[in-house]
């Protein structure tokens, strides 16, 4: 079977996402180095065999695994922040759009990444740099862009809209995101909503006209 082939095979497809939502689990408990093969098949209930039918080795399925959540989040931008603006008041659309955005980056499987990432920091170095330029600084640039057409529509004044992207992020998610990473209990949603609506709140008060 080809390459191509398994790609088009639904069968094979739903293998290779059960082999990679297990190796997300299983790198994320025990790391790389930690990682075993022989576990990660009886976890993702598949023979060994399967895996290296998709997956060359250890080190192509831990990049896979990165590489599926940066997909995860380009779609987020496209669905949800490279999108029109001005189809509702644009204090209801600033604050739905922060909640979206937290749900998004507080998703177990987005911390769940980013904790994998921060421990393997020093082995995979150019990897990590592909996710943050892809994700968050992607996602910032996006916020920005998104920012500079409200300030367009004169909806909001943004002077500067890469320092008030930053202002909207760090209001509507810091004190979430350095919970979800540091603490294994996860945040319940209301008060992530609640946080992403205040945060939300505090950027209009400044860039409101």
């Amino acid at each position: 079977m080809t390459a191509q082939t398994a790609r088009d095979d639904p069968r094979q497809r739903r293998s290779r996402q059960l082999i990679l939502d297990a190796a997300m689990s299983h790198f994320v408990r025990r790391g790389y180095v930690g990682g075993n093969m022989d576990d990660l098949a009886i976890e993702a209930g598949v023979a060994k065999r399967t895996i290296y039918n998709h997956f060359a080795g250890k080190d192509e399925l831990f990049r896979a695994v990165v590489r599926r959540a940066i997909g995860t989040a380009e779609a987020f931008v496209a669905e949800r922040v490279d999108t029109a603006i001005g189809a509702t008041p644009v204090e209801e659309e600033i604050s739905a759009f922060a909640v979206a955005h937290a749900r998004a980056v507080l998703a177990p499987s987005v911390i769940s990444t980013r904790r994998l990432l921060i421990g393997e920091v020093e082995r995979f170095p150019e990897l990590a740099a592909e996710y943050y330029e892809r994700v968050p600084a992607r996602v910032m640039r996006a916020i920005a862009a998104r920012l500079r057409r409200y300030h367009a529509a004169r909806l909001l004044t943004v002077p500067d809209s890469t320092v008030a992207a930053e202002h909207f992020v760090y209001l509507v998610l810091g004190a979430s995101l350095d919970h979800a990473l540091f603490d294994s209990a996860a945040l319940d949603s209301v008060t992530v909503e609640q946080r992403a609506i205040s945060g939300a709140s505090a950027f209009l008060r400044g860039y409101l006209p």
